[in-house]
């Protein structure tokens, strides 16, 4: 490492996130740049100073109907019981929508009030009164009269209201020049071959859209590898081009986060480490009186802190306040546990649900992308709170629209391929209409229904005593509840192995032997309970089976695990394994049915969800994937 003692650095303070922000924002220097366009290409652009009208709108005296110009004055005789008859170019003249009234003509008689005798003679039976139908110059904009104030996104109407103004030129602040640094020597880029400890940059993408969106103009840098000396360089370079600079990786506290070192050494630190969840390992610097922020490499880390410190950035450069999202008080169908000390900022599913709003938590790791991609709001916890039970009214921030929500179906329960599809087809037929998944097994399922946490849950649960699948469950777990078992899918339960099953498994005993590594799902899981059922009549004990603890929360995420372990196998659904491209060994056909409340399932909500799983279109593109077959017309089952 040459000169440099990179030793490992700890965090240097748990700085609360706002103060931060406020540090940073004071040392932040920018001089604003104007720059003109057309107004045609002004769109979203933010004003750099106040804009007058050129010329009025409309800058003479125009007819606001089709008819005649007279002068009121010489109608006032007219009456439906004494008509009064008048000559072309001498009493009137035709006139269109838009068209000038010049003196002496001061007010319009609408085309349809005219009664025309011949080409030269009409009649009117009703006076004009003077000015009416006629719009004066300026009734739209006046000359020199303000149009936009410095400071204003111009959007679509702004832009007419410029060019019918013959503004030519709109002053706009220029964009500030954002540079993006992603590092690591794990990274590619994309399209390239991700082989086994790669990982494909997206990041760097992600932040550019976010800036763009922002107002920023994003530059960004190639990978820059874990090597101190070219991210030197590359900071260097990149704060003598830009307005400020963001550093993606490399912010945190392990052997090869050097970011901050380098920035101590090239300029003076600010921050490193804020109170938050996630979001911890950020820096706050300035290199050559610009501001160097570097940004943790985990997508929900780094995408929050974004949001968190640049976007601020740019707002301030564009002199314009960063917009707050829009809020929603909300019911926690789930406990939430948070520690004292930090802002926890946890990703949230909302149903409307009964005519309430309920809000379930989402994973909280910093590096599932997917958290962000599916959440309707985040749960913002203070650092001075433990956390919320179950039932508590909070607020949350809304990332998506309320109107989304609105409409949303709740499901939850066992994870099927087949849900995606139906989620699919519910928003042909309704662009607002989706389904929102939390994939927590059918155990979870069956309680979020009672708890009206969800309309609809997947189950797929064998009884070991009578064979037979979810009706014992439903009669034991949700005794008194008025809610339908409606029988969805025949479906195909077995082991999932890599290609030419290697190991050649066939049952659960050939696990154990063959020392196979399983790939296990998770508590209360339908395919959880099947497995144990399994070990059972095998003889066999969890402690036999290796990997037995290891919990995948979907059927796809089992097989995707088994793709990349050669001594791998898992129990799960032929359409998992026909998608990753692994073997499957059938084992049972399973009943995966939905269960809904009863007022759900009657609803018009309800009835067009079992319209749509019964067209088929539906259950075509449900029975091609193979391993399903869709109960054609089953007749639900009532528990009460």
């Amino acid at each position: 490492m040459g000169k440099h003692n990179f030793y490992r650095k700890v965090y240097l303070e748990d700085k609360p996130r706002q103060q931060a922000v406020d540090e940073m924002l004071q040392a932040f220097q920018y001089e604003k740049r104007v720059e003109y366009l057309k107004p045609e290409e002004a769109l979203g652009r933010v004003t750099a100073e106040p804009i007058f009208a050129k010329a009025s709108m409309p800058h003479y005296h125009a007819s606001a109907m089709d008819g005649i110009a007279v002068v009121a004055e010489n109608t006032f005789t007219a009456h439906e019981h004494q008509p009064l008859q008048m000559k072309l170019n001498t009493d009137f003249k035709y006139v269109d929508t838009g068209g000038p009234v010049i003196s002496p003509y001061n007010a319009v008689i609408m085309i349809e009030h005219v009664e025309e005798l011949d080409q030269e003679t009409i009649e009117i039976i009703e006076p004009a009164t003077p000015w009416q139908h006629i719009r004066p110059i300026g009734e739209d904009i006046v000359q020199e009269e303000m149009i936009l104030p410095r400071g204003h996104i111009i959007r679509p109407v702004d832009i007419g209201a410029l060019i019918a103004a013959r503004i030519d030129q709109v002053p706009v602040i220029d964009k500030p020049i954002v540079s993006i640094i992603p590092t690591g020597n794990e990274l590619v880029l994309p399209g390239e071959q991700a082989g086994t400890g790669h990982l494909i940059e997206y990041n760097g993408t992600v932040f550019a859209s976010y800036i763009t969106e922002w107002g920023g103009l994003p530059n960004l840098h190639d990978i820059v590898p874990d090597d101190p000396e070219q991210l030197k360089e590359a900071i260097v370079q990149a704060t003598a081009t830009s307005d400020f600079v963001v550093i993606n990786a490399g912010s945190s506290a392990g052997s090869k986060d050097y970011t901050v070192h380098i920035l101590e050494e090239l300029g003076e630190v600010y921050t490193h480490g804020i109170a938050t969840r996630p979001g911890k390992p950020v820096i706050i610097a300035k290199v050559n009186e610009k501001i160097v922020v570097g940004i943790p490499g985990y997508p929900v880390s780094a995408y929050l802190s974004l949001e968190w410190l640049i976007r601020p950035l740019i707002c301030q450069c564009l002199g314009i306040v960063p917009p707050e999202r829009e809020k929603l008080t909300v019911k926690l169908g789930r406990r939430i546990v948070s520690t004292m000390g930090a802002e926890d900022f946890i990703r949230m599913n909302i149903g409307y649900i009964d005519g309430t709003y309920v809000a379930t938590p989402l994973t909280r790791a910093a590096g599932v992308t997917m958290s962000l991609v599916k959440a309707d709001a985040l749960l913002i916890i203070p650092p001075s709170i433990l956390g919320y039970e179950q039932g508590d009214l909070v607020e949350v921030e809304l990332l998506k629209p309320i109107s989304s929500i609105q409409s949303a179906y709740i499901f939850n329960g066992s994870h099927d391929l087949s849900i995606d599809y139906l989620s699919t087809f519910l928003q042909q037929q309704s662009l607002t209409s989706k389904i929102v998944s939390t994939h927590t097994g059918s155990m979870a399922g069956m309680l979020a229904i009672k708890k009206g946490e969800a309309h609809v849950a997947g189950i797929h649960l064998l009884d070991s005593e009578n064979k037979t699948y979810n009706t014992s469950y439903v009669k034991k777990i949700l005794q008194g509840e008025n809610v339908v078992l409606y029988p969805f899918l025949k479906r195909k339960q077995g082991w999932i192995v890599p290609k030419g099953n290697p190991l050649q498994i066939t049952s659960v005993s050939d696990i154990a032997t063959q020392k196979a590594m399983f790939v296990n799902r998770q508590k209360s899981a339908g395919t959880r309970i099947l497995f144990d059922l399994l070990l059972q009549e095998a003889g066999l004990e969890t402690n036999d089976i290796s990997g037995y603890n290891r919990e995948y929360f979907t059927h796809l995420s089992v097989a995707a695990e088994v793709k990349m372990d050669q001594n791998a196998v898992g129990l799960g659904i032929y359409s998992a394994a026909k998608a990753m491209g692994v073997d499957f060994i059938p084992v049972t056909d399973e009943s995966y049915d939905l269960l809904m409340k009863k007022d759900f399932f009657e609803s018009k909500q309800g009835e067009n969800l079992i319209k749509i799983i019964q067209s088929e279109a539906f259950i075509r593109e449900i029975e091609n994937m193979g391993g399903y077959e869709v109960v054609r017309h089953p007749s639900p089952i009532y528990f009460s």
